[in-house]
C-alpha cells in the first residue's frame, strides 16, 4: 500500500453543495463543515467502512475524524451495524421506556464510580444545557464560571469566548445571545492559577458551578496542568461551587471513565455524548444520587426529551461500550496512536519544521508551534494557514481530517498500524510539500 498524490474529483460535491446552499444557511447543517477555513467547498461523504470514507465522486480516504469522534470502532462495525438492526426490527421510537435503557446505563454505571445516576438526552449540547440547569437548580445560584478555549455546544450561556467552530470564524460570541444570559458566565484563562483564585475570591458566593473539558479538545488539545485542576478541585470544595466535568468528547476516550479516571480528579457533575451512541445522536449527564434526585419527575429541575433514550441509539451504544469495556481496548488505541504520531513527529523534527502532533489516549492535534506546549487559546496563531494547505494536501494523498485548524483527529480500533503507515507516509510527504 502505497501514498500518492492525485488531483482530488469534486465535480459531484461541488454541485451537490450548490444545491445545498439554496436549502441550508451556508448550504450545511453544522457551521465548520462548509470548509471555510480551508477553501474550497465540502466534500459530500457517501459512505463509510472500517477507518475509510468515500465520497460521492469515488474519492477513497483515510478517515481521522472518524463523525467528530463517536466512531471509536471506526466506521459500520459489524456489532453496531447489528444492534442497530436489531433494535430497528422492533420500532424506531416509542417515546416510552424500553430495556435497552436499563441495560446501556447499568454497562456505563456499573463502571464508574463517579456517578450514581445518569439521564440520557440526544445531543452534547442538550446534556450541558440540562446539567447546568441541574447545578443552578441544586446550588440556587445564578452564575457559571467556564474557560476561554473549552466549548460546550451552542448553549445559549456558553457562547462567551468559546472555541470550536465560532473560533474557526474568528469571532468570541454569537449574536442573538442576550447581554444578560452573557452576564451570568464568568470566563478564565485555562492554566491561570491567579486568575482562577481572584474568580473565586470575587464570585464564590453567586457561583452555581465551574464547567470546563478536563482535557480541552474543541480549541485545539489544550492540555492542561494537573496543579491546575486539582486547584479548581479545591476551590470548588471549599466554597459549595459544583465542579462540571464537560467529556462529551473525552468521555470513553481517553478511558472507559474518561479523563475523571484518567486525572484521578472526581468532579460534581459529568457530561458524555459522542461515542455512547455509537455513532447515532446521544448525550447524557449524571451526578451522584444526592444531585440527580432533584431531576424531574423525582425533583423541582424540568428536563424532558420526546427522544431521549431512543431505542436505535441505546442499541448502537450498547454495542459500542461492549467492545470498549474489553481488557486491554484503550492501551491497545493508545499504543496505535503513539505509533502514528511518533512517526510524523520524528520525521517532523529531523526537518526542522514548526510542527508537532500534540497527543492524549486516541486523540492528536495538528500543532504548528512545534514544541511550544500550548495550554490556552490565545497562544494558537488564529490565522492556520499551515493547516489549510496540509488539509489540502492530505486530501489529495487520500487522508481526511476535520476542516478546521482548531479541531482535533480521532484513531480508531479500525485503524490498523498497516493503514497508520499509510497515513503517516501521506503526512509526512504533505508537510514537505507545505514547508517547501
Amino acid at each position: 500500500m502505497e501514498s500518492t498524490t492525485t488531483s482530488l474529483k469534486r465535480s459531484t460535491s461541488n454541485k451537490l453543495f450548490e444545491t445545498a446552499k439554496t436549502y441550508f444557511p451556508g448550504g450545511v447543517n453544522s457551521p465548520v463543515r462548509a470548509f471555510k477555513s480551508v477553501d474550497g467547498s465540502p466534500i459530500f461523504i457517501k459512505k463509510g467502512d472500517g477507518c475509510h470514507i468515500w465520497d460521492e465522486d469515488g474519492n477513497k480516504f483515510i478517515d481521522f475524524c472518524c463523525s467528530w469522534g463517536p466512531l471509536i470502532l471506526g466506521h459500520n462495525h459489524p456489532k453496531v451495524y447489528s444492534g442497530i438492526v436489531a433494535a430497528l426490527q422492533n420500532g424506531a421510537s416509542f417515546g416510552a421506556p424500553t430495556v435497552l435503557e436499563n441495560e446501556l446505563a447499568e454497562l456505563i454505571l456499573s463502571r464508574n464510580p463517579f456517578i450514581d445516576k445518569i439521564r440520557f438526552v440526544s445531543s452534547g449540547t442538550e446534556a450541558v444545557m440540562s446539567a447546568l440547569r441541574l447545578a443552578r437548580g441544586f446550588t440556587g445560584k445564578k452564575k457559571v464560571l467556564k474557560f476561554e478555549g473549552c466549548y460546550h455546544g451552542h448553549v445559549d450561556s456558553m457562547l462567551v469566548k468559546a472555541g470550536s467552530g465560532l473560533a474557526t470564524f474568528g469571532t468570541s460570541s454569537s449574536a442573538g445571545v442576550p447581554e444578560e444570559y452573557a452576564n451570568e458566565t464568568l470566563v478564565v484563562p485555562l492554566n491561570d492559577l491567579d486568575a482562577l483564585k481572584a474568580c473565586f475570591e470575587k464570585y464564590s458566593d453567586e457561583l452555581a458551578c465551574a464547567i470546563i473539558e478536563p482535557i480541552p479538545a474543541n480549541n485545539g488539545l489544550l492540555l492542561q496542568e494537573s496543579t491546575f485542576l486539582q486547584e479548581l478541585r479545591d476551590l470548588c470544595t471549599e466554597n459549595g461551587v459544583l465542579l462540571f466535568f464537560d467529556e462529551v468528547i473525552s468521555g470513553f476516550r481517553v478511558g472507559f471513565n474518561g479523563a475523571a479516571e484518567m486525572l484521578g480528579i472526581t468532579p460534581d457533575i459529568i457530561t458524555y455524548g459522542k461515542i455512547i451512541g455509537g455513532g447515532l445522536p446521544v448525550g447524557a449527564y449524571g451526578a451522584r444520587a444526592e444531585i440527580m434526585a432533584h431531576v424531574s419527575p423525582d425533583g423541582p429541575v424540568y428536563q424532558a426529551g420526546t427522544l431521549s433514550g431512543n431505542p436505535v441509539a441505546m442499541a448502537a451504544g450498547i454495542a459500542q461500550l461492549t467492545e470498549c469495556a474489553q481488557p486491554g481496548f484503550y492501551e491497545d488505541q493508545r499504543e496505535r496512536t503513539l505509533y502514528f504520531v511518533d512517526q510524523i513527529n520524528t520525521h517532523a523534527s529531523s526537518k526542522g519544521y514548526n510542527f508537532e502532533l500534540v497527543t492524549v489516549g486516541s486523540i492528536f492535534w495538528l500543532s504548528f508551534d512545534g514544541k511550544k506546549r500550548i495550554r490556552k487559546a490565545s497562544q494558537i496563531d488564529p490565522k492556520m494557514d499551515g493547516f489549510r494547505l496540509l488539509f489540502n494536501e492530505l486530501l489529495n494523498r487520500g487522508v481526511y481530517l476535520g476542516p478546521s485548524g482548531y479541531e482535533v483527529g480521532f484513531i480508531s480500533q479500525a485503524h490498523t498500524k498497516e493503514h497508520l503507515d499509510v497515513a503517516a507516509k501521506a503526512m509526512c510527504e504533505a508537510l514537505d510539500a507545505v514547508f517547501a
